[in-house]
């Protein structure tokens, strides 16, 4: 069976997967990189550069390096290094040619057929242009395929029936939210509406811009207009910008740090400031209500309203900015689907694609996440009132996991000497109605009037364990926990009672193996025990809350995993899992 790759040709980022024993894989470097940034420059000597070497060169000599070439197919516009010249499609093929470069070194063979994603509002002329960069890097495009589209299929579910996806896009160069139709493995674009010179690169733009007002004051008007002509500080100002802006997807501050900026007085200048998450959504405001009004206009356009979608899903590097599913939250009441990478799942859906095309049997994306929210409570207003309790979400349900996120608090009243900090588990905003899993005090705060800052840390990994950490921004002084088995934090007679319940249904669960010969199951074999069991268990504690046009279906799931785990079949247990999650999270929904 020939091997077709699926290609995600981003702005900024580039990724190629491959279907392997039925998953897409997205393919990594030798460096265990998943993501090409979309650069290609030549070195002095005339070598080319294409990805990481590219971008960091661009730092540097961004006269010799080319960025954000997706904005300009379609086109017939130049780009000019030295004293050559590329059209966008030559570029995208050496982008291209790169990744299909990388595929070949990890499957051990030639490559010779592709599927390129495009965002849906891409125009016949940059679809042709995209078609015609593949031909150039040696790759038949077997199909160009929305992006939305893509994504749809990395998140499709087992449903039989039909289903009305929101996919709202945003990479580092484009945006565009389309409303898709799933049914019976169709998947149909209704509608789409975005703009193609939208996306993370503006956010970029917006924090340079800050920084550059904040070096005005530093510098002359003189200074400035010196600086202003040197490509090389513009460039490094925008790498400083980006950092920035990653590390305010999960920090509630960042520091932006440029070693040797410039000279002044004939001395290095070292750029360092901080700026706040608050003072970058400010910014970014304008940019994210433009997106949320596309999506009314898509919506529009399918004839729909949003009680009418069954999924949400944020697609695209710069959906990682938190500010962006809080806003659709509050302004749709639909909770944004994220489980998948943001950066990859557009590759990983055009894999499938790929791997249907070519006959390969695909199966269903996995994918570790929390079921649980985490987060801390706070004095605050519960129902248009105050109240001492509610419940923060610093960790949300759903979020792939490892994880890190911070946010940050206030002291309430003057020199206040002291924060105790309860750390809950659940999803109710009445924290005393979830699980309290640890709370600890910070003694010893600075004697400063009120707002004083604390920085709430939580990092969770992949066996459950949480550790939580607060400090004082001002001074440092720090205290934290740690939380063993933090996603399943039942109490000993809970477990007992649970276990009980489970056994009058099913019987005790001792399962037995046999593959011919007595040996004990393998380690995935077990993990799929324990993740079957548990799930079980929580479709078990909802059924007499479930609509019974599903319970039926629920109850065959939960007989077809305990049977499946009396049987050891890894395949099946796996499936039966599967769709009893996707059922089990659109119900809670």
């Amino acid at each position: 069976m020939e091997t077709i790759i699926g290609i995600d040709l981003g702005t900024t980022n580039s990724e190629v997967a491959v279907i392997q024993d039925g998953q897409p894989r997205v393919i990594p470097d030798e460096n265990d990189r998943m993501i090409l940034p979309s650069f290609f420059g030549l070195s002095e000597d005339g070598q080319i550069l294409v990805g990481e070497a590219a971008k960091n060169q661009y730092a540097l000599y961004p006269e010799r390096t080319i960025k954000s070439i997706k904005r300009k197919m379609g086109t017939d516009e130049l780009v000019k290094i030295g004293d050559n010249q590329y059209t966008p499609q030559e570029v995208s093929a050496i982008i291209l040619r790169a990744l299909k470069q990388r595929a070949e070194k990890y499957l051990g063979h030639e490559v010779k057929k592709a599927v390129i994603t495009v965002p849906a509002f891409f125009s016949d002329a940059q679809r042709q242009a995209t078609r015609d960069a593949g031909e150039i890097a040696g790759l038949e495009v077997v199909r160009i395929i929305n992006e939305p589209t893509s994504a749809s299929l990395a998140y499709e579910t087992k449903h039989h029936q039909e289903e009305k996806i929101l996919v709202y896009d945003l990479g580092g160069g484009t945006f565009d939210v389309s409303v898709v139709s799933i049914h019976a493995g169709l998947v149909e674009v209704l509608s789409s509406h975005g703009n193609n010179h939208l996306g993370g690169d503006d956010f970029d733009e917006k924090l340079y811009l800050y920084i550059f007002d904040y070096l005005k004051n530093e510098f002359s008007k003189e200074e400035i207009e010196k600086l202003n002509d040197d490509q090389r500080f513009h460039a490094r100002l925008l790498r400083a910008a980006e950092k920035a802006k990653q590390e305010l997807s999960d920090r509630p501050y960042a520091s932006i740090e440029e070693e040797y900026l410039t000279e002044r007085d004939g001395k290095p200048y070292h750029l360092s400031l901080e700026i706040s998450r608050h003072l970058y959504e400010e910014m970014i405001h304008p940019l994210i209500e433009e997106t949320l009004e596309a999506i009314h206009t898509a919506l529009q356009g399918a004839n729909l309203n949003p009680s009418q979608i069954n999924q949400f899903l944020l697609v695209g590097g710069a959906t990682r900015t938190p500010y962006i599913s809080n806003l659709i939250q509050e302004r749709l009441n639909i909770t944004p689907r994220q489980e998948l990478e943001p950066d990859l799942c557009v590759a990983m859906g055009a894999a499938i694609q790929a791997g249907m095309i070519a006959g390969e049997k695909v199966a269903s994306v996995l994918v570790d996440v929390t079921p649980y929210t985490f987060g801390p409570s706070v004095l605050g207003e519960l129902n248009g009132m105050p109240y001492p309790d509610v419940f923060i979400p610093v960790i949300k349900k759903n979020t792939p996991i490892p994880v890190s996120k911070s946010e940050v608090f206030y002291t309430m009243y003057d020199f206040q000497k002291a924060v105790e900090v309860k750390v809950y588990q659940g999803e109710d905003p009445d924290a005393l109605k979830n699980i309290l899993i640890g709370s600890f005090m910070v003694e010893g705060l600075s004697r400063v009037p009120a707002n004083n800052e604390i920085i709430f840390q939580l990092d969770l990994d992949l066996d459950g364990i949480l550790r939580i950490s607060a400090t004082e921004k001002r001074t440092g002084l720090k205290k934290n926990i740690v939380i063993e088995n933090a996603m399943s934090q039942f109490k000993e007679e809970e477990k007992e009672k649970a276990k009980d319940r489970i056994d009058q249904l099913f019987g005790p669960s001792s399962p037995t193996f046999s593959t011919g010969e007595e040996q004990a199951p393998t380690k995935e074999v077990r993990e799929r025990i324990v993740q079957g069991k548990a799930l079980v268990e929580k479709a078990e504690k909802i059924l007499p809350v479930i609509p019974e046009e599903d319970k039926e279906e629920v109850i065959n799931l939960i007989e077809g995993i305990q049977d499946n785990i009396q049987k050891s079949d890894l395949g099946a247990l796996t499936m039966e899992i599967e769709e009893l999650s996707e059922i089990l999270f659109y119900l809670e929904a």
